[in-house]
């Protein structure tokens, strides 16, 4: 129960075992068909003093947008790539299937978001009500 959708999702969350953070670092690999959903909830990560990391195309798209991120490379295309970062430094993963070219890094993120327990988001709609939420809750003085 709550008195706005932002509070319930992330309560929902919470529910699940898996809290949305209230601040530290997302992690955001969108595929092209998604990345124009994706700017404002990444607007409002940014504006809470999220630190935002992005794969290559997600990144130019964002920095295209206004939105600062940082790169994470892909397991295939060296080290650190995102699951090093997954292991030591993720709070929350905002990753929306690429299809069949992409399968195998949206496969280790997958594995390694739920393996460390870390809030996985595979929708821009999801990934916008994540973000309304976090700021409801740090706006709220109910814990």
């Amino acid at each position: 129960m709550a008195d706005s959708f932002g509070l319930g999702f992330f309560k929902a969350q919470e529910a699940t075992g898996t809290p949305l953070p209230l601040e530290g670092n997302v992690l955001i690999t969108i595929a092209d068909r998604d990345k124009h959903d994706i700017a404002e909830s990444a607007r409002r990560f940014r504006a809470m003093g999220f630190r935002v990391l992005a794969t290559d195309g997600t990144r130019r798209f964002l920095a295209e947008d206004g939105i600062d991120a940082e790169l994470i490379l892909k397991v295939h295309e060296g080290r650190p790539h995102i699951v090093d970062s997954i292991k030591t430094r993720h709070q929350l993963i905002i990753n929306t299937p690429h299809g069949s070219v992409s399968e195998m890094d949206d496969s280790y993120i997958r594995k390694n978001a739920v393996k460390y327990k870390i809030p996985y988001i595979t929708t821009p709609a999801a990934a916008t009500a994540a973000a309304i939420g976090i700021e409801a809750r740090r706006s709220s003085a109910t814990p």
